[in-house]
């Protein structure tokens, strides 16, 4: 008799299937118990034996096995789902074949009863097992659960099971070309343990292949549709009540994928009824959610359409969504709009929902509320005068077309007020209205006193014969620096560079205390240094650049300290580079900052200078004329020569001065240093270098043609008596690094202009801070780097303060900045509406001049031929600046505007700003 062990461990699949064939089921049963000894030796191995070996083993296994329910329960188990792989089908049913019918239809009764739900096997093999026995279908939970899942999937069966498969490219195709549908499909519907697929995920598969798609190739897709064809296959009643049921008990449910199922699912009124509850239960943590300004659930929440009834319990919440984001105040706005419909809303209620909603910008919430406010008005004429005292608030919205919508609403329903203390109010309230408002107003509710003197007049208070100057900011000079005094001192403000490597102040006072320290008392600075360097700044990315950064101070600490240099070392970068084929490119600035790094590392080993003559003594990098002076005056009695790079440094920091005595004390200096100094300040330091453009029409910047219009790069053209690495400061960049380090402009900080022209297109968040505590000409690429920058959501903020700085400093060209925003705007590179908003907020602080003389230079290249998009908008902002700056005279392109036809936004506010701009 042939050993099926012996073939087995052969892992001869297939000499094991005909041996199966050659023996006797008593042959094969004999062999059982030697074939389990075998699987109890290798079980701890099981995992490691190859494909053959554990074939061969299960299907000796299986065909030993003489009763079908010990074979379903081999095959079920965990270690022998293998043998249902694709690859394991045709030996499979070889060994089942053996089997007569009765016993094959037996073992398809035993699986189905043993398959669980959640752990679906491949139901092809079932199902030619089925249909090859040609028993009844099973209607077991595993048994629909497989068959479900299976239809799912469209892959076809190995070609030795039975041609059952149904055919289609969809799973709602194969759904309908299965004669199991019937059976299985009404059972899994009534039976909550089958798992339906209802909660699903398809986001992604929804925006590749559209709702079609996913409606014929998801369960719940498929389930909604056949629900509509057939309530013999899919019962409508029990398909909702699953829905419902799936959703709640999900431990996630993605909520815009399931409004998007819950949308096509249609309820009617009869079963949006009878889920009243489920739909309240899910509900309730989305509107929690919805409190903490979250948007996703949005879209469940409109699809579950809670009534007024089931929304009332929560009407404090709804009026709270009112403060939160925009999408999310609609929602609250909507659920109380229905809620008034139906007569649930006290007017206390009504009268704080419009204190928070019409002010609020979004012009389409505050829209929403006046026509909510008069649609109230026209279904009971008592709340007229609620509804014009509420609408009323308007009147101090910052936009023109809204205060009008406003003030046509309460024309509207004013006759039915009956209250004289609403028609006080609404005189009161008028006082806030723009001007070209003010006459309509007087109509209707008799002249009032308006008041101007000041914010709290509101943002379009009429205007007066005193018009308020302008509320600029106060701009303080740059905090002033002081040398460290103590070694103790140097380490942690080493740490504060470290941490922070834009820290132009740290830096300087650490690089100039390292060398006065390292001088007087170089142990105790070493010994106060070891925390601080423990952590070494390192710079892994090889392809980028070898320039130095502030934080390569830390390098003159190592030398202080006499530690091993670290890899990214100053003085081993260039050497790195070069090992890994790397561009090791360095910038102007970097190379200077390297130069003074190596020489304060040459200062801490000589000790030949006391102190560093560049440390600023302004934040900004500005050294006071006069401390210079007084540094070299005592290097010369000290008989100290002062290194190359550290007097040219300090020569480009040093503030150029009319006082005669810093002057004379300058020329009575005797050393080479002191006579450099005296004729750099008689020349008034380095030169300057105008970075308008080429073909900038500077006598007429709203003329420019639409571009770019980057600053011109910078050169002296001139001989500076600098080293060459410091003179380069001034002269043409040869490569900008896309990051660069804020240190280059306390390098050069009274050359404000020549490094804004040097930043590019480059950003910064610090630039424009920067630039401003800067001194020197606010010239063209000063104004360009704030113009490009009102239109960038991320730094407008930034732009506004830079604005109102130059404008305090009286530094601002008004004309020249509304060239670059007109040319920057009709090239597409600036967002009209951004631009107003960032301009608007600049207004707000009290700048009304100060913006209209930017906005009256722009408007005419603004609104040539064919205004910008967002013209309207732009010019409300106009009309409240030139009411609250009392502006008059005219401009051509606004009265053409005026002049034209129609009624829309645009139109309406050039008519405005015409007539107060006549007075």
């Amino acid at each position: 008799m042939t050993s099926l062990v012996h073939l087995a461990e052969a892992g001869d699949v297939e000499g094991v299937v005909k041996a199966l064939a050659a023996l006797t089921p008593q042959e094969r049963a004999a062999q059982a118990v030697a074939l389990e000894e075998r699987r109890a030796r290798i079980r701890a191995d099981w995992g490691a034996c190859s494909d053959e070996l554990r074939n061969a083993q299960i299907a000796a296994e299986l065909g030993c096995l003489t009763d079908p329910e010990a074979a379903a329960d081999r095959l079920l188990q965990g270690a022998n789902l293998w043998a249902l792989s694709s690859r394991s089908i045709p030996w499979l049913l070889d060994v089942v074949h053996l089997r007569p019918v009765a016993w094959r239809a037996e073992l398809v009764t035993r699986l189905a009863e043993r398959l669980r739900p959640e752990e679906t096997v491949r139901f092809d093999f079932l199902e030619h097992l089925l249909y090859d026995a040609g028993c009844p279908v099973p209607t077991t939970d595993g048994f629909i659960a497989s068959w479900l899942w299976w239809r799912r999937g469209s892959t076809a069966p190995p070609l030795r099971l039975r041609d059952g498969f149904p055919h289609g490219d969809s799973f709602l195709e194969r759904l309908r070309a299965d004669a199991l549908t019937p059976v299985l499909l009404p059972v899994a519907l009534r039976r909550p343990a089958v798992p339906l697929g209802l909660v699903e995920v398809f986001g992604s598969t929804l925006k590749r292949h559209g709702l079609r798609h996913v409606l014929e190739n998801t369960n719940v897709g498929a389930l909604i549709l056949l629900s509509t064809e057939d309530e013999r296959l899919v019962d409508r009643a029990t398909l909702v009540r699953r829905f419902f049921a799936a959703h709640l008990a999900a431990d996630r449910v993605w909520w815009p994928d399931a409004a998007v199922a819950l949308t096509s699912l249609a309820l009617t009124p009869e079963e949006h009824a009878s889920v009243s509850r489920e739909r309240l239960s899910l509900a309730e943590p989305m509107i929690a959610s919805l409190l903490e300004d979250n948007t996703h659930p949005l879209a469940f929440l409109r699809a579950l359409a809670l009534t007024p009834a089931e929304n009332a319990p929560l009407l404090r919440d709804h009026v709270a969504m009112l403060d939160l984001s925009s999408q999310v105040a609609a929602y609250g706005q909507d659920v109380l709009i229905g809620l008034d419909a139906a007569g649930l809303l006290e007017d206390d209620v009504l009268t704080e929902i419009c204190e928070r909603v019409l002010l609020r910008p979004e012009k389409k919430l505050v829209r929403a509320q006046l026509a909510w406010l008069d649609r109230a008005a026209k279904r009971d004429a008592s709340r007229a005068g609620r509804v014009v005292g509420g609408a009323a608030l308007t009147f101090q919205h910052s936009d023109v077309d809204l205060q009008e919508r406003a003030l046509k609403l309460v024309a509207r329903h004013l006759p039915a007020v009956v209250d004289a203390q609403v028609l006080s109010g609404l005189r009161e309230a008028a006082a806030f209205l723009n001007p070209a408002l003010s006459a309509r107003a007087d109509e209707l509710f008799g002249p009032a006193v308006r008041d101007t003197g000041g914010p709290s007049a509101g943002p379009s208070a009429g205007p007066s014969d005193e018009v308020p100057p302008d509320l600029l900011p106060e701009v303080p000079e740059p905090e002033p620096v002081h040398a460290i005094t103590s070694a103790a001192e140097v380490a942690p403000e080493l740490a504060v560079l470290l941490a922070d490597s834009e820290n132009v102040v740290a830096f300087e006072r650490a690089l100039d205390g390292l060398v006065r320290h390292a001088r007087l008392d170089r142990g105790t600075l070493s010994k106060a240094l070891e925390p601080v360097m423990r952590i070494r700044p390192g710079f892994d990315c090889w392809c980028s650049r070898a320039d130095a950064t502030q934080r390569d101070l830390y390098d003159v600490a190592t030398a202080v300290r006499g530690d091993e240099p670290r890899d990214w070392h100053i003085h081993r970068r260039d050497e790195l580079f070069e090992a890994h084929r790397a561009n090791g490119r360095t910038t102007e600035p970097g190379a200077m900052l390297k130069a003074r790094l190596t020489e304060a590392i040459g200062l801490v080993e000589s000790g030949a200078q006391p102190y560093l003559l560049a440390l600023p003594t302004r934040a900004n990098g500005a050294v006071d004329a006069a401390a210079l002076v007084e540094r070299i005056a005592e290097f010369e009695s000290l008989g100290v020569t002062p290194a190359p790079i550290d007097l040219a440094q300090a020569l480009l920091r040093v503030t150029p001065t009319d006082d005669e005595r810093v002057r004379e004390a300058a020329g009575a200096l005797r050393s080479d240093a002191g006579r450099r100094l005296a004729r750099w300040l008689d020349r008034g330091g380095a030169p300057h270098w105008d970075t308008t453009p080429d073909k900038w029409p500077a006598g007429d910047p709203t003329g420019a043609e639409p571009g770019g219009w980057a600053p011109a790069n910078p050169r002296t053209g001139h001989d500076l008596p600098l080293p060459p690495v410091a003179a380069a400061l001034l002269g043409p960049y040869g490569w900008s690094h896309p990051h660069p380090g804020m240190f280059m402009l306390a390098q050069l900080p009274h050359h404000r202009d020549e490094v804004a022209a040097r930043f590019g297109e480059m950003t910064h968040r610090l630039l424009l801070p920067r630039l401003m505590d800067a001194y020197g000409v606010a010239g063209y690429a000063t104004h360009w780097q704030i113009t490009r920058r009102l239109g960038d959501p991320k730094e407008a903020d930034t732009a506004v303060d830079a604005l109102l700085v130059l404008a305090a400093r009286r530094q601002l060209d008004a004309r020249l900045l509304a060239g670059q925003w007109q040319a920057l705007t009709r090239c597409g590179l600036l967002m009209p509406s951004r631009v107003t908003a960032a301009l608007r907020a600049a207004a707000g602080t009290g700048a009304w001049a100060t913006v209209w003389s930017i906005l009256e230079a722009a408007l005419p290249a603004l609104l040539r031929d064919r205004p910008v998009n967002g013209a309207g908008a732009l010019l409300a902002l106009a009309v409240e600046c030139a009411v609250r700056s009392g502006a008059r005279g005219f401009v051509p392109e606004v009265d053409e505007l005026a002049a034209r036809k129609g009624s829309s936004q645009t139109v309406k506010n050039a008519r405005l700003l015409r007539d107060v701009l006549r007075g």
